[in-house]
């Protein structure tokens, strides 16, 4: 009998109008576990979170790298949730037992910890995450689709909203079509219409789906000119160069040109603690980079970063990815909970169940200003030295990463803009 873990992301880094947050503030305030007046969560849940930090930035580099080398990837981007694909793969572990949870941990990083202080980790994160100032939005939690009939244990699901802010509800699995139609409904809902249709073809006799969503939305700290947007080509090879709407801003950025990794970073920031790093290899560099980067080299670039003036050219793109998981986790010593040896007794004690797929999909979008450009204009004061020039007209990468929980959010290589 099969469940499903579906994990589903969205970063749209600069909107278009006509999304006012207003309208949702109320809900999304009452998915906390308390009020605004009410204290935070235990001090305990922010020491969990700092511990989860590094073991999380180890577990984004390791499935980037297994993502971006995989056969299928040649010349496609790769984009998505590393802390979204770990919460999803924790909440499955509330109700894991024996080996099959000590390999999710594993694979994880996590084999040092208790459950409660990778549970009280993320309730902290989540609710970090989702006290997010006006400047931005951003929301994180899950949801548990139950046949209907199917008995789950009590604790697996108070546990899973408490900690994972998640909600159940239940399907008639027996109905495929009926059964994908109400998923995708609950995913749109949480991803505000940025992912409609992700479940197509369903099993018939699945018995649960856990889906994790993460949606961001973030408006530049210092937004872009529209008018200074141009048509520029975008070398995604040596023998494909694409057409892009190319974006275009001088001002004061932090950047490191890192010569002995071949990279230029820079950290791009969005209002409120978040910020899209971006790391542009030397011409030629990708591979490189792409297979010596860890979380060692965030730390040193974080370090060495200093204020420049930078003419900053970057392309306008949406992209959206999806990646089936199942092997990728396997290969990183997850197996039982795909085979029959599976140990999900903490979900359910009624049959043995498995997991029969782990699928994740990521959006995002990139222009101009994030939402209603405002009206007060910020000049900067430039320095009389000519401006670094960062021209983003060859793949690079990006990273997504909120600056108070240390959590990379989103990562990706963008090798094709307009894909």
């Amino acid at each position: 009998i099969v469940i499903a873990a579906l994990l589903v992301a969205t970063a749209w880094a600069a909107p278009h109008e006509g999304h006012d947050h207003g309208s949702h503030t109320a809900e999304h305030h009452h998915h906390l576990h308390h009020g605004k007046d009410e204290p935070h969560p235990s001090h305990d849940g922010e020491d969990a979170c700092h511990l989860l930090a590094p073991h999380n930035a180890d577990f984004a580099f390791s499935l980037y790298k297994k993502l971006a080398f995989h056969p299928d990837a040649e010349g496609k981007n790769v984009f998505f949730s590393p802390v979204g694909i770990s919460m999803a793969l924790s909440m499955l572990g509330v109700g894991a037992k024996g080996s099959t949870l000590s390999q999710i941990y594993s694979s994880l990083g996590y084999s040092g910890l208790q459950a409660s202080q990778v549970n009280e980790g993320y309730e902290h994160l989540i609710h970090m995450l989702g006290h997010s100032q006006e400047a931005m939005q951003l929301e994180a939690g899950a949801g548990v689709a139950i046949r209907e009939g199917f008995k789950v244990v009590d604790q697996f699901l108070k546990d899973v909203q408490h900690y994972y802010n998640s909600e159940a509800f239940s399907v008639d699995f027996s109905k495929p079509e009926i059964a994908a139609e109400e998923i995708n409904k609950f995913i749109a809902k949480k991803t505000h219409d940025k992912i409609t249709n992700m479940v197509k073809d369903l099993d018939s006799d699945m018995v649960m789906m856990l889906i994790n969503y993460m949606y961001f939305r973030g408006k530049w700290d210092k937004p872009f000119d529209a008018k200074l947007t141009h048509k520029a080509d975008f070398k995604v090879d040596k023998n494909t160069t694409v057409q892009v709407d190319m974006m275009k801003r001088t001002g004061r950025y932090d950047i490191y040109q890192d010569p002995v990794n071949q990279t230029t970073v820079m950290m791009v920031p969005y209002k409120g603690n978040t910020s899209m790093m971006i790391v542009l290899p030397d011409e030629g560099k990708m591979k490189e980079v792409e297979e010596s980067i860890c979380r060692h080299h965030l730390k040193s670039w974080h370090d060495k970063l200093f204020r420049s003036s930078v003419d900053l050219f970057l392309p306008k793109f949406s992209i959206t990815a999806t990646s089936k998981l199942n092997d990728i986790l396997q290969d990183l010593g997850m197996t039982d909970a795909f085979s029959d040896t599976a140990d999900f007794s903490g979900m359910t004690e009624e049959v043995k169940v498995k997991v029969s797929r782990v699928v994740h999909q990521a959006v995002l979008s990139v222009d101009e200003k994030g939402t209603e450009a405002a009206a007060a204009t910020t000049i900067e004061i430039m320095p009389m030295s000519l401006p670094d020039n960062v021209m983003l007209n060859r793949p690079f990468l990006v990273l997504i990463v909120e600056d108070t929980t240390e959590s990379i959010l989103f990562m990706g290589k963008i090798t094709n803009p307009t894909e």
